[in-house]
């Protein structure tokens, strides 16, 4: 009597836990699908830390030589204008002279003064970023030499980069995941839920854009994470 009275009780007790699993499952079921779906957004403010500035000027004649010359000249002058002010050698490039004949050009005004135009650019490629921003304030001092910096010419414009992203990535990523479980927090509680674990979740891309067009030096980095939880009652 006594061991059918305590398999009875070992019966018993296996079908309470088995029925609480039951519940436990039957209502981790319905519950499986009641989610919400937040985002959470990352930003910062970086000055860039590299900078592409092309120097570019024009000649225009009627011997190639002579052109030639004067354009040597000049990016000798301007060489020298850039050391001075400390510039490395490694920090600057210069392409050959583009020399363009007005006479072949086919549908170019034949009624021209001059029949070369020339076009010579160096370029600056630094990570001196401040230093390279000053000189370019300071490039009347090549006027004064004759050497007249010309601009518009969508090829040759100053880009400024941002190259440290990925030292601030998981910062940024850890930053917006907290944002985006503010804002599922804020959810449940309005809902009276309960913010479970986290489903699934996407990082999103980052952007680097220029803060606005009157400081392309200042990078606006941003990302946007995007995370599924799981709401409980």
């Amino acid at each position: 009597m006594a061991q059918w009275k305590t398999e009875a009780l070992i019966l018993a007790a296996g079908l309470v836990c088995l029925g609480g699993c039951l519940r436990k499952g039957i209502n981790e079921w319905v519950e499986k699908d009641r989610i919400v779906t937040v985002k959470g957004l990352a930003e910062r403010e970086v000055p860039a830390d590299k900078v592409t500035w092309p120097l570019m000027h024009k000649d225009i004649g009627d011997n190639p030589a002579t052109i030639y010359n004067h354009m040597e000249e000049k990016n000798t002058a301007i060489v020298r204008f850039l050391k001075a002010n400390g510039i490395s050698d490694e920090e600057i490039s210069i392409v050959p002279p583009e020399i363009i004949d007005m006479q072949a050009e086919r549908y170019g005004n034949q009624n021209i003064t001059y029949r070369y135009n020339a076009t010579s650019v160096i370029t600056v490629t630094s990570r001196q970023v401040e230093k390279v921003r000053k000189l370019m304030s300071e490039q009347a001092e090549l006027m004064k030499q004759g050497i007249a910096i010309t601009g518009g010419d969508y090829r040759y414009s100053v880009v400024y980069e941002f190259t440290g992203l990925n030292d601030i990535k998981p910062q940024m990523v850890e930053e917006a995941t907290k944002n985006a479980r503010s804002v599922a927090e804020k959810f449940a509680t309005d809902s009276g839920s309960r913010l479970g674990k986290i489903r699934n979740a996407s990082q999103g891309q980052f952007s680097i854009e220029d803060r606005d067009a009157n400081t392309p030096h200042i990078k606006n980095i941003r990302v946007v994470t995007t995370v599924n939880y799981y709401l409980r009652n």
